[in-house]
């Protein structure tokens, strides 16, 4: 009776603990499942991949940040990799609902048998969700717990063919590679659904090692992991005895392709650049973006080969005394070198309209230096500063026909002309046109300092002038790019559009996350930028670049200007149509003579033309912008005022052009008894016919 009683009461304990058990693995499961619950689950497809750069056209520059992966769709995975993946990871994978309860038991009893752990239990849906969330890669019974339970979740919500599709584009084969379609190409030269049975078998044997069986580093290695994997989808089932033979048979051999195509090139480098100050440097290393820029690929690869054919040209020249590029060529040993012995150059295009940089080249070779002449040589700009110190002066009240004087400066410093002539006194228009340097200085006086020093810092060209009066003449420093885009005032109507590269930042769903506005900086009076264009077309037509039109055949109507240093040093030359602005720039490293009669238009002209021809194939050819409306006055050539009978007795009255804002608010003083308003000043007298000094002078205008 004893007996029975206390059987009973052991029934009963056993009953309790099994209903307590019961309860606290239900309160478990509660607990991990309401866990489980907080993963959102559309992380399992946000998978870090490389960021795309685009130019304008939407040809791929380059690749940067990010994991190096490249997502496909299962149906663009080979099945015979699938098959091998299943057989090796998860040969029941689609039997169990998240978790393999008969694998579990399979690796306790090997476990148990062998003393030690040898198997694990995981299956691709636990796998997927320890590699898609942080955190649940520790290696606790809690992890393990919640990893369960958050597979458990996901094949209730995902299914079957997303979970695989995930797990192959998540899974990491080495070498930094990320994803089946990588692995695929890197490894065997090909995408991943055109893998042999061989090869899939290979890729997917090397995942519990990557690193230990990398293909690259133990090619027996990893071919031995295949020969395991084709003996485990034999036991499975998966294939045929004889079908495991013929894949071990096959002859394998590695097709390597670079993990990461070389991304060397200026233009890389200027993104790489503005994404850092765009970007966070969280969503720059996530990668996984669509960034459009506004470089034309084509523009770039003419400015590149433009520039190094007119180099090799100029190296080969009677009288050329530097190393040339093909001696370095022959001795030189890759490394990044940011000076070279030989001749340099660079190229900037912008897009009037936008700002957009089209191209920019920064030397003739990246490989052998990567400092950009473009955007980080700040050189003497020599007379490309003139047509901002005319165009001062123009805001000043002085105009295109008033005479200046071309005879040596008294008084201490005195610049010589490049022809060592002085002309006397000639009209203003002259002196940017033939870039005399005496005739600049006076009309940069008449500007003033502190009136170039705002036009200059408003184009973004500098924000002093350290060399005084110098400066008039280019005797300041600034970078081709900078000098490019505040040329673009001219045909921009005296507007500067700031330069940019980067027009647009997309995400993986095609959201755009950051754009790019047009921004207008004011620089000058409408009439003072159509006045000064008007006037740089004449150095194109028959000033110091007009060689682009008689030896380089540049026939579109455009304005330019060129720029010589002291001693030969740099060559410049700037110019623009109404669509683009170029700029080109040649010199050595450390500053020298480049070569006897080193002058912008015999060295760096011929590359502008080049590529602004190529430009205008491209279709780059815009209509006009509206001009500001003009009237034809006669004017004082003196004081640049409405001329009166006796500036015409004086033989000092011409006729122009101006546009409206620029008309001269009254007669001219110094040659009338009686100044009056224009306003309420009777009409002139009929005009005369120009004199014979007037018809000299007017060649000039």
């Amino acid at each position: 009776m004893r007996r029975s009683r206390r059987l009973g009461m052991l029934v009963k304990l056993s009953l309790v603990l099994f209903l307590l058990l019961a309860i606290a693995g239900s309160l478990t499961i509660v607990f991990y499942w309401h866990l489980a619950r907080d993963y959102d689950l559309t992380r399992l497809g946000a998978m870090p991949e490389r960021t795309v750069v685009l130019d304008r056209n939407g040809q791929v520059l380059g690749k940067l940040h990010g994991q190096n992966r490249v997502i496909v769709p299962l149906a663009e995975v080979s099945p015979h990799f699938i098959k091998a993946l299943l057989a090796r990871e998860d040969s029941r994978f689609y039997q169990h609902g998240g978790v393999d309860y008969v694998g579990v038991i399979r690796a306790m009893m090997r476990n148990v048998k062998e003393r030690k752990v040898v198997q694990g239990a995981s299956t691709l849906t636990m796998q997927l969700a320890r590699n898609s969330f942080p955190g649940l890669d520790e290696k606790t019974l809690h992890r393990k717990m919640l990893e369960v339970m958050l597979a458990r979740r996901i094949e209730a919500q995902v299914g079957k063919e997303k979970i695989l599709e995930h797990y192959v584009n998540r899974i990491f084969f080495g070498n930094q590679l990320f994803g089946i379609q990588q692995a695929s190409r890197v490894y065997f030269g090909k995408d991943a659904k055109d893998l042999s049975p061989g090869e899939g078998a290979l890729l997917a044997g090397i995942i519990r090692g990557p690193s230990k069986f990398s293909p690259f580093k133990n090619w027996e290695g990893a071919k031995l992991q295949r020969n395991d994997v084709v003996n485990r989808m034999v036991q499975t089932h998966a294939i045929s005895t004889q079908e495991g033979e013929i894949i071990k048979a096959e002859v394998l051999a590695l097709h390597a392709t670079p993990a990461f195509q070389s991304q060397g090139d200026w233009l890389m480098d200027a993104v790489r650049h503005d994404l850092d100050l765009i970007l966070e440097e969280e969503d720059r290393e996530d990668g996984g973006l669509k960034v459009y820029t506004t470089f034309d690929l084509r523009l770039q690869k003419e400015a590149l080969e433009s520039l190094e054919k007119r180099s090799a040209s100029i190296e080969k020249t009677k009288g050329y005394g530097h190393v040339t590029k093909a001696t370095f060529d022959r001795t030189w040993v890759p490394g990044n070198e940011t000076k070279t012995p030989y001749l340099q150059g660079a190229v900037a295009l912008i897009h009037n309209s936008t700002g957009g940089v089209l191209a920019i080249v920064g030397g003739r070779d990246y490989q052998q230096s990567k400092f950009n002449r473009a955007t980080q040589a700040e050189r003497q700009v020599g007379s490309t500063i003139k047509p901002f110190v005319y165009a001062a002066a123009m805001t000043r009240g002085l105009l295109p026909g008033t005479l200046i004087d071309d005879n040596p400066i008294p008084g201490g410093w005195s610049p010589q002309n490049s022809d060592g002539a002085f002309l006397g006194p000639q009209p203003m228009a002259l002196g940017l046109i033939r870039s005399r340097n005496t005739m600049t200085v006076r009309v940069g006086d008449q500007a003033g300092l502190p009136k170039l020093t705002e036009v200059l810092s408003d184009a973004g060209v500098t924000e002093s002038l350290p060399n005084g009066r110098q400066s008039f003449i280019g005797n300041l420093g600034s970078d081709l790019k900078r000098m490019t885009s505040a040329f673009s005032v001219f045909p921009n109507g005296g507007v500067r559009r700031r330069s940019y590269i980067i027009a647009r930042i997309e995400d993986r769903l095609g959201e755009a996350v950051y754009s790019t506005p047009v921004l207008d900086v004011p620089v000058l009076p409408a009439g003072v930028a159509q006045l000064t264009s008007r006037l740089l077309g004449h150095v194109m037509d028959n000033g110091t670049a007009a060689s682009a039109r008689s030896e380089h055949g540049f026939k579109l109507p455009a304005g330019g200007k060129t720029g010589t240093t002291n001693d030969y040093k740099d060559a410049w030359f700037i110019g623009y149509t109404q669509a683009l602005t170029c700029g080109v720039w040649m010199g050595c490293d450390d500053p020298k003579t480049i070569i006897g009669g080193g002058y912008g238009a015999r060295l760096s002209l011929p590359v502008w033309a080049d590529v602004m021809k190529k430009a205008q194939a491209l279709g780059y050819v815009e209509e006009p912008v509206t001009h500001v409306p003009e009237q034809r006055v006669r004017l004082c050539r003196i004081t640049g005022l409405v001329a009166t009978p006796q500036c015409e007795s004086h033989q000092l009255a011409y006729e122009d052009d101006l546009p409206n804002d620029l008309l001269p608010p009254s007669w001219c003083q110094l040659h009338s008894q009686t100044p009056t308003p224009l306003e309420t000043a009777p009409p002139p007298p009929p005009m005369q016919q120009p004199g014979f000094w007037d018809r000299v002078r007017g060649i000039f205008q």
